[in-house]
């Protein structure tokens, strides 16, 4: 009998839930002893979940980008799992580089005109696609109550900055544009993502204050990428040991700005453009994330423009902690909070 790779990832899976579903207790004596820095101690399931992964093999960021790209989707259904959900469909639109697919999710019971979130995914701009985030999606839209829009938008190194961008924008124009005839309430659509995601995200919302075109009505940002131009103090605290790595940056960095981009370009650092005028957001954190520092910058900057904000630093996560809906119970509980808060925005 031949193993499939999908095979495969189901076995880890259910290793994986099975642990998690330890009692607490001994859920510690397996991750070992605590480990705390600036006053925060990792969760213990976090603290598990690095040592599994240490064990699956060479370091996504040591791989081909190819290669790379296969072993980030496998962890990603490793930890995703079987997520309910009403109806999910694929379609195709026009792009500024060819076809651009987006993935409608439909929560279980929810029909007519409804709010909706366009989800950019994480994977620093190289990694990641509509399969990598699937799981997270469908958990979103059951937990929240809201119609997900997925978009699949070009990665480098094949389709370098602004490419992400420019598909992103698009997707959003044609959403709003097409609302009516796809089931979304026009006036309650939010824009959101992970990660690089939330760099997208943040990006599109700041646009659309100074395009002829309909804003968002609420943000979803989970641990975005914020800044290009300078390096926050948590990029060095946790560089190393908590998943997201230097070199994990370094590579999405190089591979995304092939050219000599100017940093400070609008459609790159959030954190270096002016809010002003942007929709209402909620801000997740991780604590033990490189990202921390410029995640909780931007909230910051967005609060004094006026903007309001919901700011919570999940403080014993680790980045990628939205991709492990389907194990623990940490995580999980991490994304039902932003469900809520997601869900309040477009109530």
């Amino acid at each position: 009998m031949t193993l499939t790779r999908r095979m495969i990832d189901g076995a880890r899976g259910v290793t994986a839930r099975s642990l998690m579903k330890l009692p607490r207790p001994v859920l510690r004596r397996l991750a070992g002893a605590p480990v705390v820095v600036n006053g925060r101690t990792l969760d213990p399931e976090m603290q598990l979940v690095l040592k599994l992964e240490r064990l699956e093999g060479p370091a996504v960021e040591t791989l081909a980008i190819s290669k790379g790209r296969v072993q980030l989707l496998s962890s990603a259904r490793l930890g995703g799992g079987n997520q309910p959900i009403g109806a999910v469909t694929d379609r195709s639109i026009d792009g500024p580089g060819g076809p651009l697919t987006l993935r409608f999710y439909t929560p279980h019971g929810l029909t007519g005109p409804a709010p909706a979130l366009v989800f950019f995914h994480g994977g620093g701009w190289i990694y990641g696609d509509l399969d990598s985030h699937d799981a997270l999606c469908r958990f979103l839209a059951e937990e929240a109550q809201v119609r997900i829009i997925a978009v699949d938008y070009r990665l480098a190194p094949e389709a370098p900055f602004p490419a992400a961008f420019d598909d992103c924008w698009a997707a959003w124009e044609w959403i709003t544009t097409h609302a009516q005839g796809i089931g979304i309430d026009a006036g309650r659509i939010a824009v959101g993502g992970d990660s690089a995601g939330g760099n997208l995200a943040a990006l599109v919302a700041q646009h659309a204050v100074h395009a002829d075109g309909i804003a968002p009505a609420f943000q979803l940002l989970i641990y975005p990428a914020t800044d290009f131009l300078e390096l926050s103090q948590s990029r060095s605290t946790y560089a190393e040991g908590f998943y997201l790595t230097k070199a994990f940056m370094d590579l999405a960095e190089e591979n995304y700005l092939v050219g000599n981009e100017d940093k400070a370009d609008k459609r790159l650092s959030p954190l270096h453009q002016d809010p002003t005028g942007v929709a209402p957001a909620y801000v997740v954190t991780a604590g033990f994330d490189p990202l921390l520092d410029e995640g909780k910058a931007y909230a910051d900057k967005m609060s004094a423009a006026g903007v309001p904000v919901e700011y919570v630093c999940e403080d014993g996560l680790i980045h990628g902690f939205a991709n492990m809906v389907g194990i623990g119970s940490s995580a999980p509980r991490a994304v039902r909070r932003a469900a809520a808060a997601l869900q309040r925005g477009l109530s």
